[in-house]
């Protein structure tokens, strides 16, 4: 079983849309979304939940009103303005650190693990999909990556299936670290712009860091051909694929706001550069790791 996990150095690139696009391709697959910050491969996936369950991580402090003094200890020592005048927990404030419940000489304040949101299994059309909500100003999202990267995996082996997509965060922090670890193939999908070549070489950096085979793809290249063909060049500099480039076309919104992939939605342009950009990315997860 291969993973090819679709990264970016920011959010907005393209890459979802491109995961599902592969996905139709592929024909079977198991998805995994690894954006669990701002999940949205279910937007064009057609998911049918049939499992929930709940994420819990990192511990929340509250206090016991009946065991409170109000000595006013954890509001003097509370760096991060957590505790009110009414002696209770801001829950969105509350950093975890427990130096109320340390400090507490009554011993009112209780520090349990707090649940900071939901993964899911679903069915699609292409296969089984793992996906995940994390909840509003919630942290842990490497942790919650892993997770559902291990359940997607454990799916794809228990079902013989042979490819894993999965769709990874943006940016070079730990969510996309904890989503390229012991993958096959990482493909950096990017924009042709200044900040986007600098994108590209901090994602190569990364990739050759955990030693993962690495592709980039340029999204909307025709709207700056010039930068385009730069980072195609530093990209064949640095020994990694170039897999190809997608052209802008407006058809992409409106199989978004039809809630398909592209290659469901129907052939034009960007499909095939889509296709040819598919089959340089499956030679590269063909190959056998160093």
């Amino acid at each position: 079983m291969k993973e090819l996990v679709v990264i970016s150095g920011k959010g907005g690139t393209g890459k979802t849309s491109l995961v599902a696009a592969f996905a139709a391709l592929a024909g079977k697959v198991v998805l995994c979304d690894a954006d669990v910050d701002a999940a949205d491969l279910h937007l064009v996936t057609q998911p049918h939940r049939v499992e929930t369950h709940p994420f819990v991580s990192g511990h929340e402090a509250t206090i016991d009103p009946n065991r409170c003094t109000q000595c006013g200890l954890c509001l003097d020592w509370c760096r991060f303005g957590a505790i009110n005048d009414t002696f209770s927990i801001e829950p969105l404030l509350c950093e975890g650190c427990k130096v109320c419940a340390h400090l507490c000489p009554a011993q009112a304040v209780d520090f349990t693990e707090k649940t900071c949101g939901q993964w899911y299994v679903s069915t699609t059309p292409f296969g089984p999909m793992v996906h995940a909500r994390l909840g509003i100003a919630e942290e842990n999202s490497g942790k919650l990556v892993a997770l559902v990267r291990r359940e997607a995996r454990r799916i794809a082996e228990n079902q013989n299936y042979d490819l894993l997509l999965t769709d990874g965060p943006p940016g070079v922090g730990c969510p996309v670290i904890a989503s390229i670890g012991n993958a096959d193939a990482v493909l950096a999908v990017a924009e042709p712009t200044v900040s986007g070549r600098h994108d590209v070489h901090r994602v190569l950096q990364l990739a050759d860091h955990f030693k993962v085979p690495a592709a980039i793809c340029v999204n909307k290249w025709d709207l700056h051909p010039q930068e385009a063909e730069r980072i195609s060049k530093d990209v064949r500099e640095k020994g990694a694929l170039y897999a190809g480039q997608i052209s802008f076309d407006p058809v992409v919104t409106r199989a978004q706001v039809a809630g398909r992939s592209l290659v469901e939605y129907g052939d034009c342009q960007v499909v095939r550069e889509i296709q040819k950009v598919w089959e340089n990315v499956r030679d590269l997860l063909s190959r056998d790791r160093p």
